[in-house]
C-alpha cells in the first residue's frame, strides 16, 4: 500500500514532536516529480550510514542534535540548523540526541520539468 503523501495546498505540521519524538517514524511527507519532502526520526545513537540521493538536498535540524558527515566536512546541526548537500554527494547522518529532521530532496531540475 502506498504511503499517502500530502497535496498541493495541504498544510503540513513539521513542528518538534516533543514528548512525541519516542514514538514517532520516519515518514514521507510529500512527493512530486520534482520534490520530496520527509521528516527523518532518529534516537540518539541511530542514523543513516553514508548514501547519496541523486538530487540536491537540505537537511533542517527540527529537534535534537544529528551529525551530518560528508567525505571533505563533518557539521553539527542543533534545532533550526540546517545544511545543503549537492547532488550525489556521499553524506551519512548521527543522531546525538533523539532528533527530527525535515530532508528536502529536488528530485529534477526546474529545467527538466518543464
Amino acid at each position: 500500500m502506498a504511503l499517502p503523501h500530502a497535496q498541493p495546498l495541504d498544510v503540513i505540521d513539521v513542528r518538534p514532536l516533543g514528548a512525541g519524538l519516542r514514538d514517532a517514524v520516519t515518514t514521507s511527507l510529500l512527493k512530486t516529480p520534482a520534490l520530496q519532502l520527509m521528516r527523518l526520526v532518529l534516537p540518539a545513537g541511530h542514523g543513516l550510514p553514508e548514501h547519496h540521493v541523486p538530487g540536491a538536498l537540505t537537511v533542517q535540524c527540527l529537534e535534537g542534535e544529528t551529525v551530518v558527515t560528508t567525505p571533505s566536512r563533518t557539521c553539527t546541526l542543533g534545532a533550526g540548523r540546517l545544511v545543503v548537500l549537492e547532488a550525489g554527494e556521499p553524506h551519512a547522518l548521527k543522531a546525538v540526541a533523539d532528533s527530527t529532521l525535515l530532508v528536502t530532496i529536488l528530485l529534477h531540475t526546474a529545467d527538466a520539468v518543464r
